[in-house]
């Protein structure tokens, strides 16, 4: 019996489970899925939680079952590829013939210091929970700061307006205006329903360090009670030490099947995989169908034969009742993005759940 060992049961891990799962798995593959959790967090959503909007249970998807996959709980602490093992925090060691590396990123801080130690995350399940308490417990008239102005910063500004009116709420960012990888026109949007909605947009804020009470911009303190940090991402600690060739980004580099040149049936998908576009769910989704294409075409004696992935566009919420989206180069602004967005959220736990 062959073991795929899959780490991660995120877009990416699952989303290769369950292609294998749904077209025909070999009698003589075994999977076997490590993940902290019992379930997938939909982390497109953890936002909502933070905020205190929706409620953990219904951010879960339930892995699938099947008479030849098994699930394992713990975290992985190394992967030996010479070896051919995966070891768990506990100590238990577990053998493959092929590994799917799906495991995700965590906050990249910049090395700035206090920023891990003073700010809150929605990057792992456990640690939006975290934040939900932190916000949640927040006195009114309080103020929340929330340190990066993309996708992830500007939902959770939008929501936890919602949530909590009676907050003072900024969102910190080193560019001149929030989501400043999108058009300026969509940009301008955002940054006017924020205006609308008393949020505080705040541009060329370089963070120098944090403390447990302040944000350092240089020398000029910037007050605060709670401190959320959605200023960037990195690989998790485990790929982190994996001695591969990687990009700027600590991102493992794959040959054109998405293998580890130097070790071939070690396949990467999702935040930790060098990819030709930006890390998301979506894209994590698409690989991880794409990598379980190539197994099964290898399996048959096949030569994999590979499509370009397109994404399909990238849609953000503005609370309950508008949103934005770019499809393609066409920005969509108001409440069809966020009737789409809620769609897309709809569909996925159906397909997966």
């Amino acid at each position: 019996m062959r073991t795929l060992l899959v780490l991660g049961g995120g877009y990416g891990g699952l989303a290769l489970i369950q292609e294998l799962l749904d077209n025909h798995l070999p009698a003589d593959v075994e999977i076997i899925l490590i993940d902290r959790m019992p379930y997938q967090g939909i982390k497109t959503e953890y936002y909502a939680l933070a905020a205190g909007t929706v409620a953990d249970y219904h951010l879960r998807i339930q892995f699938p079952v099947h008479p030849r996959m098994s699930v394992r709980y713990g975290e992985v602490s190394s992967i030996e590829l010479d070896s051919r093992v995966v070891f768990l925090e506990s100590g238990e060691p577990i053998s493959y013939d092929i590994l799917a590396i799906a495991l995700g990123c965590t906050d990249n801080y910049h090395h700035i210091p206090g920023a891990d130690q003073y700010t809150c995350s929605i990057q792992s399940l456990a640690g939006t929970r975290e934040t939900y308490r932190n916000l949640n417990n927040v006195k009114p008239y309080g103020t929340v700061n929330i340190v990066g102005g993309g996708l992830s910063g500007v939902e959770l500004a939008a929501e936890l307006r919602e949530s909590r009116p009676d907050l003072n709420i900024a969102i910190l960012d080193r560019g001149e205006r929030v989501l400043s990888s999108f058009p300026a026109r969509l940009s301008k949007y955002v940054e006017e329903w924020f205006n609308e909605h008393h949020v505080e947009t705040r541009g060329n804020i370089s963070v120098s360090h944090v403390e447990k009470d302040a944000i350092y911009n240089g020398t000029q303190a910037i007050a605060t009670d709670v401190t959320v940090w959605t200023a960037g991402i990195q690989p998790v600690q485990v790929v982190q030490k994996l001695e591969l060739p990687k990009d700027r980004g600590g991102r493992i580099l794959l040959s054109g099947h998405y293998q580890v040149p130097d070790y071939p049936e070690v396949y990467v998908i999702g935040d930790c995989a060098s990819l030709p576009f930006a890390p998301s769910a979506q894209a994590a989704g698409a690989q991880g169908e794409q990598v379980g294409q190539i197994l099964q075409a290898l399996w048959r004696g096949d030569t994999p034969k590979l499509h370009k992935i397109r994404l399909k566009g990238t849609l953000g919420s503005l609370g309950k009742n508008a949103g934005f989206g770019l499809m393609g180069r066409r920005s969509v602004m108001g409440r069809v993005p966020r009737l789409l967005k809620s769609g897309v959220l709809w569909m996925s736990k159906r397909h997966f759940g």
